[in-house]
């Protein structure tokens, strides 16, 4: 017994170390805010910020539209960091919720959406993801749109930050509002997968590239591993992510 019970506490050390190890090397991969984004994301005079363990909620002090913006952060990407170009979107009258995933990893729980468009009562929305977030993303708004009708449609487009659909996520047979934005610098995105996997996108996709951004630049924290240097500033990427998006939704009839 006496050895059995030595054997049963070796195990638990043992479970209790890896756990450890574990959750160490997801915090050292994790990318964190800059603490621009991390100010841009409280409350302002035009918009207010709510923060649960779901969801950071901009949400304007007058709406200048119904449709509302549903975000999945990259691999390993805090939420926040999304904050600068969400808080100039909130300041144009867009609700934005930038949805937090379990270990910041969108394949975790890619319907979460639902969770949050039902918390919300959402109405109308588009969806988008920056990097692996846009594969959920895109899979999540695939399997919306089977689930319902043309007249209940409440999925009004999809958008992609240096991302693309693979298979389940196709929207190629969608009569749907999409935009694909990349980085010329990018040194993350799989060029050859993102031309291969155009197949699965509407034929009629808009394709907007910025000139010198890099792959971390579509968020605000940092460097990131493998990426290449961006040709211009943080702040100048997230102003031309930004642009791209609002010209996009202002197309969208009310």
């Amino acid at each position: 017994m006496k050895k059995k019970k030595k054997l049963g506490l070796v195990l638990l050390l043992l479970l209790a170390s890896l756990a450890f190890i574990m959750l160490f090397s997801l915090n050292t991969l994790t990318y964190t805010h800059t603490s621009q984004a991390l100010q841009a994301a409280t409350t302002h005079s035009n918009y207010s910020v709510h923060e649960t363990q779901d969801v950071v909620y901009f949400e304007p002090a007058e709406t200048s539209s119904s449709t509302a913006i549903i975000f999945y952060q990259g691999a390993f990407v805090k939420e926040k960091s999304y904050g600068l170009w969400a808080a100039k979107l909130a300041d144009a009258g867009y609700p934005v919720y930038l949805i937090h995933h379990p270990l910041n990893l969108a394949v975790m729980k890619p319907n979460k959406a639902q969770q949050i468009i039902e918390d919300y009562n959402i109405t109308s929305y588009v969806i988008g993801g920056h990097s692996l977030g846009g594969v959920m993303a895109s899979r999540f708004a695939h399997d919306s749109l089977k689930k319902q009708s043309m007249d209940q449609q409440m999925l009004k487009g999809v958008f992609f930050l240096a991302s693309y659909p693979d298979k389940k996520g196709s929207l190629e047979d969608r009569s749907l509002p999409v935009l694909s934005i990349t980085g010329t610098n990018d040194g993350v995105l799989d060029q050859q997968a993102f031309q291969n996997n155009k197949q699965f996108l509407p034929k009629d996709t808009d394709y907007i590239t910025i000139q010198g951004g890099n792959h971390a630049g579509f968020g605000s924290y940092g460097k990131q591993k493998g990426d290449n240097a961006a040709a211009i500033t943080n702040k100048q990427q997230q102003e031309a992510v930004f642009t791209a998006l609002q010209h996009w939704l202002v197309s969208f009839p009310e």
